[in-house]
């Protein structure tokens, strides 16, 4: 191909490139379990096409070229690493009590939760977008850590993004025979981890947002009778980078009334997070002047209870979740 004709085809190509983004997040994340390593590994992808654009033939469409390359990618930073875990990988649940708080795993241990607006780009079907956001819940993402590197791929392009055998066998330079094999093996492991890859999506309800809404003035006003009104009596709470779970209303009450209770004070921010609502929450600063960011929380909701609470203490989260580095005290209107 002559140099202007090169110039041609990459002025034509590159700006399509763009409008993967999204979805390549969003299937990265499920094969590496953390939304910072998604990011990179989709900037990666990125880069390494821009730089062989010429030699795209198209004997392929571009978009299956692309997550060639992106599965080499999440391939090669999953080569050596352990699993990302959620803590209930750890053992069973903890008492709420001071002294079950031990020195935090380091942050590559742990699931991180993911924006919903970084994985469903804005315009696209509503379907497909409902799909994404389901096949990203936390429970799911988890389930998937525990499948070796190819299984992840094949169940993901085969059950998620509904892929054919031949295309994915095509993908990985594996047959088609292969393929259904590794598929069967990966149902199988979520089986056994009580997980079914039913990625038929659900709509909130008017109910689900009314929960929502007593569960902020609950929580920020510390209101722990009517917090637990609010959960299913088998709820569970995680905080990772601790270690610790726990389980049952009652103990997440102990939980927020004893060692957790510097959380009293608190404000929330409502976004989304892994297809399921989520707050970033804000506890008051030492100077009592301000509030300054603590943790992001996903919930979980099940007929009409709050069923999980996971929050994730890094505050790095509150850059990519597009949350504010600090709140002013709030001013009576």
């Amino acid at each position: 191909m002559s140099a202007p004709a090169t110039d041609m085809r990459r002025e034509e190509l590159e700006p399509q490139l763009e409008q993967y983004r999204a979805e390549l997040t969003g299937y990265s994340y499920r094969m590496l379990g953390s939304s910072f390593e998604a990011e990179d590994a989709v900037q990666e992808t990125m880069i390494r096409a821009w730089r062989a654009l010429e030699k795209f033939d198209g004997r392929s469409s571009l978009r299956s070229w692309l997550y060639r390359i992106a599965t080499n990618v999440c391939i090669d930073a999953l080569n050596g690493r352990k699993r990302r875990a959620v803590p209930m990988d750890f053992g069973g649940p903890s008492e709420p009590v001071a002294d079950n708080l031990r020195e935090p795993l380091p942050d590559d241990t742990w699931l991180e939760p993911i924006p919903d607006a970084r994985i469903a780009p804005s315009g696209a079907d509503p379907a497909e977008t409902a799909v994404a956001r389901e096949s990203v819940r936390l429970a799911f993402v988890a389930a998937l850590q525990h499948l070796p590197a190819r299984q992840r791929v094949v169940l993901i392009l085969r059950e998620v993004l509904c892929w054919k055998a031949a295309e994915v066998a095509e993908l990985l330079g594996s047959s088609v025979a292969s393929v259904n094999s590794a598929l069967q093996r990966a149902r199988a492991t979520l089986e056994e981890r009580g997980i079914a890859p039913d990625l038929e999506p659900t709509t909130p309800s008017e109910e689900d947002a009314e929960l929502l809404g007593k569960y902020v003035a609950a929580f920020e006003s510390y209101d722990m009778e009517s917090l637990v009104a609010l959960l299913h009596e088998d709820a569970e709470q995680n905080m990772p980078p601790l270690e610790l779970w726990l389980r049952g209303a009652e103990n997440i009450t102990a939980w927020m009334l004893g060692p957790g209770f510097e959380c009293k004070g608190s404000r929330l921010i409502a976004t989304s997070a892994n297809g399921s609502p989520a707050f970033a929450q804000y506890r008051l600063s030492a100077d009592g002047t301000h509030h300054v960011p603590w943790g992001l929380q996903v919930l979980r909701i099940a007929d009409g209870r709050i069923t999980g609470i996971s929050t994730f203490l890094d505050t790095k989260l509150f850059a990519l979740f597009g949350m504010p580095d600090r709140l002013e005290p709030q001013t009576a209107a």
